[in-house]
């Protein structure tokens, strides 16, 4: 049975795509879900219609979420016009629907060839955008995207530009292998993006 959306500590999570252009070290799709949220049905066999996702979210009791997340097994800016159009919808239709968050690698603008920020205001209220590294080099070591410094970059751009559309923008880094020192300067350059910085314990086998 696939997963469109799933349950975590009071929040509704949304899967809709498998597809991303990074391959994490830290990754729970590499190290196995020891310890994690994420199951084996989360794998998508094909990914939902929007209707499809549309019909499963409606189903949904919202009164007992204090947020809903875009996120999953993959990168869900990859479906930026979709998950769009499931916030219209739903915001049509629900009331008292709940704020909405994605949970990002910021390579939107990389993905699309154009600024999708200015489409995220009104829609989104949080972006959780993973920045795990304080340099260029350290980034890509721990992240490997496809596009390597060029995803840093678009990633940092990314992060400056929707923090005048969206209200709350939120670096991501995991605690492995950090010094204070470098955590220092992740949350310094986060602050300087219009951001603020958060650090996520990492998750054990």
């Amino acid at each position: 049975m696939e997963t469109i959306s799933y349950e975590y500590e009071g929040a509704l999570y949304v899967n809709l795509t498998n597809k991303c252009d990074c391959s994490c070290v830290f990754c729970l799709r590499h190290n196995g879900h020891k310890g994690s949220i994420y199951a084996d049905d989360l794998w998508l066999e094909h990914e939902p219609s929007r209707e499809e996702a549309l019909e499963n979210l409606l189903a949904r009791d919202y009164t007992q979420y204090r947020e809903l997340v875009f996120c999953g097994f993959g990168e869900p800016m990859y479906r930026v016009e979709d998950i769009l159009w499931l916030v219209d919808r739903l915001k049509e239709q629900v009331k008292n629907l709940p704020p909405v968050r994605i949970n990002t690698n910021g390579h939107a603008n990389l993905i699309h060839g154009r600024d999708v920020t200015p489409e995220l205001a009104g829609r989104i209220d949080t972006l959780s955008i993973s920045l795990n590294g304080s340099t260029a080099e350290e980034y890509c070591a721990v992240t490997r995207p496809r596009d390597g410094e060029k995803a840093w970059e678009a990633m940092l751009d990314f992060t400056r530009k929707a923090a005048a559309h969206v209200p709350q923008v939120v670096m991501t880094i995991v605690d492995k292998d950090k010094t204070p020192e470098e955590i220092d300067r992740c949350r310094a350059m986060a602050e300087s993006l219009g951001a603020t910085l958060r650090v996520r314990a990492y998750i054990q086998d």
